[in-house]
Parts: C-alpha cells; structure tokens; sequence
C-alpha cells in the first residue's frame, strides 16, 4: 500500500478545496484532433466521493435550456486545468441530489462568504512551503488575516446600524402615516 501511495504522490493537486454547495467554474484541457483547447463547465457540485485521494469524484450539474447536465470530475485529473469557486453555499448534507427536482425557491442555497478565508489561508500555506518562509512573514500573514477578520466584523456593525436605521425610518413614516389618518378623520 505504501508503494502505491508513493506512486501516486507525485499526481495530487492541490485543488482539493471543493466542497458540496459551491459554484465552480472547472477548467478541463480538451483536444479535439491536434488542437488543444480549454471548455470551462460552470454548475453547482452536488457530490463529492472517495475523499480527497487519488480516486476522489465530485459531481457538478449545471441547467442548461432547461435541461440538466451532470459531470464527474476526478479532483486530481491531469486534464483539470484549474477550478474557481465561484461562490459558497450553506449546505447541511454531504449530498444533495434533492436539488434535480427542487425548482423556484426550493432550488436556491443560501450564500455564504468564504472566499477571503481561502485566499487567506493560501497565503498562509504558500508562505509555509516556500525555503524563504521566515517568522517574520508568518507573523505578516497571520496579521493580514487578523486584519481582514476586523474589516469583516466592521463591515458586520456597519450593516447591523443600517439595518437599525432602516427599522427606524419604517416606524416615523408609519406613526406620520397613522398621525395624518387621525387628522383626517377629525376633519
């Protein structure tokens, strides 16, 4: 087993980030003759399977002209080209098939932000791997995280405030609304 796995070590990428509920955008190598070219398939990945190893699968569906269409990908696949993620959905089951006969609203999953932590944490494992990687420029990364996490918590209290506003400005237009009906009615 240990053989196989040496073998195989070489073959791993890195894109093994994928996780079900997430919008990818899968660049895959086709060669049609002597010509290469790059086919993008764009959909919502539904399944992932065998783990993040060599025989790892993930299922990505896309709808197109009201038809679905479904592909397997291998994680590690030479012919993948790269994988963007395109946005994060909260998901609570590791499968959700159910979403090929949801349609409407019950078809929508609810967007979570976990992009500015991904590119954090790649920052992070980049800084780690290089030769170069000092205390000094792990400290660097790790404030730019902290950082960023402020900036969320501010962006976070800024639109809690709006919000409150909001409610605010909804309560004086009603009260004004019920005040000019009570004038009205006493004229």
């Amino acid at each position: 087993m240990e053989k196989v796995r040496q073998v195989t070590k070489n073959q791993l990428k890195n894109n093994t980030e994928v996780r079900v509920g997430d919008t990818v955008r899968v660049h895959q190598k086709i060669k049609e003759g002597e010509k290469e070219r790059i086919q993008v398939f764009e959909g919502l990945v539904i399944a992932k399977k065998h783990g993040n190893g060599i025989n790892g699968t993930f299922t990505v569906r896309k709808v197109t002209s009201g038809v679905g269409v479904e592909k397997i990908f291998p994680i590690h696949m030479p012919m993948i080209e790269k994988i963007e993620i395109v946005k994060s959905g909260k998901v609570r089951r590791s499968k959700i098939y159910y979403i090929r006969q949801a349609t409407g609203r019950k078809g929508r999953l609810k967007e979570i932000k976990r992009k500015v932590k991904e590119s954090v944490k790649e920052e992070i494992k980049e800084l780690e791997k290089s030769e170069e990687a000092t205390e000094e420029n792990k400290a660097e990364a790790v404030e730019k995280k902290e950082d960023k996490g402020i900036e969320d918590s501010k962006e976070a209290v800024k639109a809690e405030n709006k919000k409150e506003e909001k409610k605010e400005e909804t309560k004086n237009k009603k009260e004004d609304t019920e005040e000019k009906k009570e004038e009205k009615k006493e004229k």
